[in-house]
């Protein structure tokens, strides 16, 4: 007895329809490379979340990548954590706005260090923070 049930669209025989991204992901060309950089330094505007996607998404990709994305999450990491810490201790009653001032000028610090950084970056120079902790080796 045959079966006439239609196959779906896009499949062949025992072949599932879907297909799974490829095990090793082709390397960045030069201007990618160049681009994922600066981008890793602007993301500290919104702490070391992106940099550090950023580093372990690319860093086997693109050289410039993985060296600019490792320094921009070790800049950002400890500002962070201290612009968190921060922010929680804005809840107490008496010193509370005195953390929200210093929150606020961690978040401009690094956000005027992060755009200075990615914009010399995004002229393919490589940046050093002068005060790094370089936790991520």
């Amino acid at each position: 007895m045959a079966d006439n049930a239609p196959e779906e669209p896009g499949s062949a025989a025992g072949r599932p329809q879907y297909h799974g991204a490829p095990a090793n992901a082709l390397p960045l060309t030069a201007s990618e490379d160049r681009q994922w950089a600066t981008l890793a330094h602007f993301g500290g505007i919104l702490g070391c979340l992106p940099s550090l996607l950023i580093y372990l998404i690319f860093r086997d990709r693109g050289p410039f990548t993985a060296q600019e994305s490792k320094e921009a999450l070790n800049f950002t990491l400890p500002p962070t954590i201290a612009a968190v810490l921060a922010n929680i201790l804005v809840l107490l009653p008496v010193v509370g706005n005195i953390f929200a001032v210093i929150a606020t000028a961690i978040w401009v610090a690094l956000t005027c260090f992060s755009v200075s950084a990615g914009i010399r970056v995004n002229h393919g120079q490589p940046h050093r923070y002068k005060v790094n902790l370089r936790w991520i080796k």
